[in-house]
């Protein structure tokens, strides 16, 4: 049934949005205004694929409408634009909660007892074909000061991180020479963010990234896309990197 998959994506993919949900989509991407008359319509032709083979569900009382469903898809699908993939390979589902939301975790002390417990979470993604949001987040991610810039953008980046069997914030790349560029300059910038973390002092990127280099990629990841200005002024380096690894370049 490949061969009928692809017939339907590309089909999708050429199909614009209607005009109401082209204008929520609009709403919800920032980015939007800023892309080509192409990059357009791929990215509506991305939502449509999104739509079409991922199930969304409401936990916690959270009723999904149009609004949630266009504003995911529509940052989800941004993020692939420039990509040479048209869909989150593993992706099945998205989770909704209305907010803040409560999961199973673990702690582990210096000393190697592990504490089990509920963790409040904002967002989570799965390895299994899953991602988990808190909707009040997605809508006020900037607002609510959890530190996270967008949410959507930080559980999708692990989505794409995921895709080549490992969560390692290293996302599939189009070279063994972007590879190895990729891996010299994260490693660098990580190892630098993990330091000045260490040492107590001010960062501009947050100190969240420095816990693991697959956080290092999605909060990078939310930076490339909410503040890529920012971003490329502060970290050239790894704004340069990004570009190759999305394909755009939102700071133009």
């Amino acid at each position: 049934m490949l061969w009928f998959s692809g017939r339907r994506r590309k089909k999708l993919l050429e199909t614009p949005l209607p005009e109401a949900q082209r204008a929520l989509v609009e709403g919800a991407v920032p980015l939007y205004g800023q892309l080509a008359p192409e990059e357009r319509r791929r990215l509506e032709g991305l939502v449509q694929i999104f739509l079409d083979e991922v199930d969304f569900e409401g936990c916690g009382g959270q009723v999904i409408d149009d609004e949630i469903r266009l504003t995911v898809a529509g940052r989800a699908s941004l993020m692939l634009v420039g990509r040479e993939g048209d869909t989150f390979a593993r992706l099945r589902t998205v989770l909704v909660y209305p907010s803040e939301y409560l999961a199973p975790g673990s702690e582990e002390m210096p000393d190697g007892t592990v504490f089990e417990g509920l963790d409040a979470r904002l967002g989570e993604s799965w390895d299994i074909g899953s991602v988990v949001l808190a909707w009040d987040e997605v809508v006020n991610c900037e607002v609510v000061g959890h530190g996270c810039l967008d949410v959507v953008y930080h559980e999708f980046a692990h989505q794409l991180d995921a895709e080549n069997g490992r969560v390692d914030g290293a996302p599939f790349l189009p070279s063994a020479r972007a590879r190895r560029e990729w891996a010299d300059v994260l490693g660098r910038e990580y190892e630098a963010l993990e330091q000045q973390v260490d040492w107590g002092r001010p960062t501009f990127l947050d100190p969240y990234a420095a816990t693991h280099p697959a956080e290092f990629f999605a909060v990078l990841t939310e930076y490339f896309f909410v503040r890529p200005a920012a971003l490329k002024h502060h970290h050239p380096d790894l704004y340069r990197q990004l570009v190759i690894c999305y394909g755009q370049d939102p700071a133009r």
